[in-house]
C-alpha cells in the first residue's frame, strides 16, 4: 500500500474572522454555507488533489473567478447580471462569507458557488485553461514594504492564476493604492499578461464595492487595471 505523502505546509496571512457574528448570520454559516461550497477542494477531501469535475458543477457554462469576494456584493452583482455564466468566489475571511450568504438567503441566484478558504486550494485543483474571467477587487494591500510579497499579484499566487485561466481571459483588478498598482503592472505582465487599459473610470459592469466607498470617502480614488492572459 502506498502512502500518499503530507502536503507541504504553507502560510495564510490573511484574516480569517473579524467582529463576533450575529445571530443571522451564524444561521446563515449553519444553514447556507454547505451548500453552496464547492466540494473537492481541501486537501483532506482531495489529498491527492484531483482536478474538479467542473462540468458538473457550472453545467458547461463559462467559469468566471473572484479572489477574495469580500461581502459578496460585486461577486451576486456579476452571477445576476451574467445567468448564462458560472461564477465561483474564493473568501477565507468568515465575516465576509457569512454577509455573501445573506446575500443569496432567498434562492434566486443559482449560477454561484464558493471556496471559503484560500485561493491557493483552488489554483491546485481547478483544470489547466479552465477560468474564462478572474476579478481581483480591493485586494489586502499589506502597506509595510516587508509585507508586499504577501500581495496576490506576486509571482506564487500569479503562476497559479496563469495555468487555471484561459488563453485570452480577461483578468481585472480594481484597487485603491497607488503601491499596489505599481506592483501589479510590474509583476502581472512577467506572469504572462498583457495590459489593456488602466483607468480611473470603473468597468461598465462594475458594482462599487463597500471596500471602495469607503477609500472614496477617505480620499483615496480607485484604480481599474485589465490584463488578458
Amino acid at each position: 500500500m502506498t502512502n500518499t505523502p503530507a502536503p507541504e505546509r504553507r502560510n495564510f496571512y490573511g484574516r480569517i474572522r473579524g467582529k463576533t457574528l450575529r445571530a443571522s448570520q451564524k444561521t446563515y454559516l449553519a444553514e447556507g454555507l454547505e451548500p453552496l461550497s464547492l466540494a473537492g477542494v481541501t486537501r483532506d477531501v482531495n489529498p491527492a488533489r484531483a482536478p474538479l469535475d467542473l462540468g458538473a458543477v457550472t453545467g458547461g457554462r463559462p467559469l468566471w473567478l473572484e479572489v477574495g469576494f469580500g461581502g459578496g456584493e460585486h461577486l451576486v452583482h456579476m452571477a445576476a447580471r451574467y445567468p448564462g455564466v458560472f461564477l465561483l468566489g474564493c473568501e477565507p475571511f468568515v465575516n465576509g462569507i457569512a454577509m455573501l450568504l445573506g446575500k443569496v438567503r432567498d434562492g434566486r441566484i443559482g449560477n454561484l458557488a464558493i471556496h471559503p478558504g484560500d485561493v491557493r486550494d483552488l489554483f491546485e485543483v481547478l483544470p489547466e485553461a479552465s477560468v474564462a474571467k478572474c476579478f481581483l477587487n480591493y485586494p489586502d494591500p499589506w502597506p509595510k514594504t516587508r509585507h508586499h510579497r504577501r500581495r496576490f499579484v506576486t509571482p506564487a499566487y500569479l503562476a497559479g492564476l496563469t495555468r487555471v485561466l484561459r488563453p485570452g481571459a480577461e483578468f481585472r483588478v480594481a484597487t485603491d493604492i497607488p503601491d499596489y498598482v505599481r506592483q501589479t503592472v510590474e509583476e502581472v505582465p512577467r506572469a504572462g499578461f498583457e495590459l489593456l487599459g488602466q483607468s480611473a473610470e470603473p468597468w461598465d459592469d462594475w458594482l462599487s464595492t463597500r471596500y471602495e466607498q469607503k477609500a472614496l470617502r477617505e480620499g483615496r480614488p480607485p484604480h481599474y487595471l485589465t490584463f488578458r492572459r
